[in-house]
């Protein structure tokens, strides 16, 4: 993984000065694995951010309304001090990127990047909730997370705790590599 370089219009930072959040991508439209891997590695050459790590890639059934392919799932965890809204800046913009056009909730899309955590910090803007609201009932977040952050907890239970409770929603294990 490649490290971050301070900007020089950015005050130079610690890693002691970030804090970990973690992500969840996915999609279901095109080369949803060479998407994930390309938004990895953009969030990751960002000056304020370092992906630190990268769960298994997940295929999960399709969620929501909509009638659609099934999805690849995975969650990252990266190093910031972007501050929350600037980091939803960061990945609404790596969606657009690869991609990304709004038209059905829960519909198909080539990538959907998540914040589900942001350091132990909850997070209640207009446009962002963190903890992710829904984050603990969908097995596709949980499952990937507990690969990378089995210990934390939420609502008084781990990561990997809730992640089990999942155990016969249908996800497949790929052997696609996320690697930054």
């Amino acid at each position: 993984m490649s490290r971050c370089v301070s900007s020089t219009k950015r005050k130079p930072q610690t890693v002691a000065d970030r804090l970990t959040a973690y992500l969840g991508l996915g999609g279901n439209v095109g080369d949803v694995a060479a998407a994930m891997r390309g938004a990895l590695k953009a969030i990751d050459t960002h000056p304020a951010c370092r992906v630190i790590a990268v769960s298994r890639v997940f295929r999960t059934p399709p969620w929501g309304p909509v009638e659609q392919d099934w999805y690849l799932n995975a969650c990252a965890g990266i190093e910031t001090d972007l501050g929350a809204p600037d980091l939803l800046s960061l990945v609404l913009e790596t969606e657009k990127d690869f991609g990304r056009v709004r038209t059905t909730r829960w519909g198909p899309r080539t990538l959907d990047i998540d914040i589900l955590l942001y350091g132990n910090t909850p997070v209640s803007l207009e446009n962002l909730t963190i903890p992710h609201p829904r984050m603990i009932e969908r097995a596709f977040v949980m499952v990937p997370l507990a690969d990378i952050a089995p210990d934390i907890m939420l609502d008084g239970r781990s990561v990997r705790d809730h992640a089990a409770a999942f155990a016969d929603e249908g996800l497949e294990v790929t052997d696609i590599r996320l690697d930054v």
